[in-house]
C-alpha cells in the first residue's frame, strides 16, 4: 500500500516538512540562553567563623579565641550537692500498696461489668418494650380490619335480604295479580262480566263464593253442600284425589274447575277468592288433583259446569 499515491498527500507532506524544517530552524536560532555561572541574588555576607570579630584583615582560616585580659584564671565553680531523701518502704508497705492497687482495679473492673450489663439490660428492656408495641399495634390493626370485613359482610348480607325479601313481595305480587286475573275480577266492583243473580234492586252476583251454583238461597254461611268440600250442582266426585303435600305452609285453596258433561274436568284455577294461602306449592298441587278428580256423567247438565273444590292444608295431624 502506497502512503504518497494521490497528489493531495504528496502536497500535503511537502508542506508539513517545510514547517518542521523552520520550526527546527527557530529553536536553534531563538532558543532559551542561560548564566554559567548564574547571576546572584540576595544580600552577600562576609565570611567568618564566629558570631564577633574584629580588625580589617580577612583570614581564610579560622581565628583563635582571644581570652578575656580580666580574666587570668577561671574561678572554680562550688558545685552545691543537694541531697535527696529517700523514703525507704518496707516490704510489708509494698506488698499492702500493691494489694490496695489490684482491689482498686478489681473494684473498677467489677463496676465496669456491672455497667456493661445494666446497659445491655436497658437495651433488651427498650428492645422488648417496642416489640410489644409494635406487636400490639399490628394486633389493633388486624382487629380493625376484621370489624371492617365483618361490617362489609352485613352490609352486604342485609343488603342480599332486603333483595330477597323484594323478590319475594314481587313474586307474590304478581301471583296476586295472576290469581285475581284467574278469578274473573271478584275484586273489581265494576266485574268483567254483564248480569248477575239475586233478589236485590243492585247489579251483581249475590250470594257466597264457596256456595252452589245450583243453589237458590241466597242468606246463611255457605254449607258444604252435596259432596262436603266437592261442589258441583247435585252432581257427586267419583273419586277424590289428595293433593301431594311438599311444602311447610298450611291454609285453605279453593279451586274453580270446568266440568263437561262425561264428568271430566277441562280446566281448574286454583286460589281464587276466599283461599287463605297463595303459596305456588299448594295452589299447584291442588290444581293437578283437582284435574284429577272424576264427576258422575250427566247429559242433561250444561256443557262446560262450573263447581267448587275446597283443599285444606294443616300442619296439625
Amino acid at each position: 500500500m502506497h502512503l504518497l499515491d494521490t497528489i493531495h498527500k504528496r502536497k500535503s507532506a511537502t508542506i508539513t516538512m517545510i514547517i518542521m524544517i523552520l520550526l527546527l530552524m527557530m529553536i536553534f536560532v531563538f532558543g532559551l540562553k542561560y548564566m554559567d555561572p548564574p547571576i546572584e541574588s540576595g544580600i552577600a555576607v562576609n565570611f567568618g567563623t564566629s558570631d564577633v570579630g574584629s580588625g580589617d584583615s580577612q583570614p581564610e582560616e579560622p581565628v583563635k579565641s582571644m581570652i578575656n585580659p580580666e580574666v587570668s584564671e577561671e574561678e572554680p565553680v562550688e558545685e552545691e550537692v543537694i541531697e535527696e531523701e529517700v523514703a525507704v518502704e518496707s516490704v510489708e508497705e509494698l506488698e499492702t500498696k500493691q494489694e490496695e492497687v489490684a482491689e482498686s482495679e478489681k473494684v473498677l473492673t467489677s463496676e465496669e461489668k456491672e455497667s456493661i450489663v445494666i446497659n445491655q439490660k436497658k437495651k433488651e428492656a427498650l428492645e422488648k418494650k417496642e416489640a410489644e408495641e409494635a406487636a400490639a399495634a399490628e394486633k389493633k390493626r388486624i382487629e380493625l380490619e376484621k370489624v371492617e370485613q365483618a361490617k362489609k359482610k352485613r352490609i352486604k348480607e342485609e343488603k342480599a335480604k332486603q333483595a330477597e325479601a323484594n323478590r319475594i313481595q314481587k313474586e307474590k305480587n304478581d301471583k296476586k295479580k295472576k290469581l285475581d286475573a284467574l278469578m274473573g275480577g271478584f275484586d273489581n266492583k265494576e266485574g268483567v262480566v254483564s248480569g248477575g243473580d239475586g233478589d236485590d234492586n243492585q247489579s251483581g252476583n249475590k250470594g257466597k263464593v264457596t256456595g252452589d251454583l245450583g243453589a237458590s238461597g241466597y242468606k246463611g254461611n255457605g254449607g258444604n253442600g252435596n259432596g262436603g268440600d266437592y261442589q258441583l250442582g247435585n252432581r257427586k266426585p267419583l273419586n277424590k284425589p289428595k293433593p301431594a303435600y311438599k311444602c311447610d305452609v298450611e291454609g285453605l285453596v279453593i279451586v274453580e274447575v270446568t266440568v263437561n258433561r262425561k264428568g271430566i274436568v277441562t280446566k281448574a284455577t286454583p286460589g281464587i277468592k276466599g283461599s287463605t294461602t297463595t303459596a305456588a306449592c299448594l295452589l299447584s298441587q291442588a290444581k293437578a288433583a283437582a284435574l284429577k278428580t272424576k264427576w258422575n256423567p250427566d247429559p242433561g247438565a250444561a256443557e262446560n259446569q262450573r263447581g267448587y273444590i275446597k283443599y285444606r292444608f294443616s300442619l296439625r295431624n
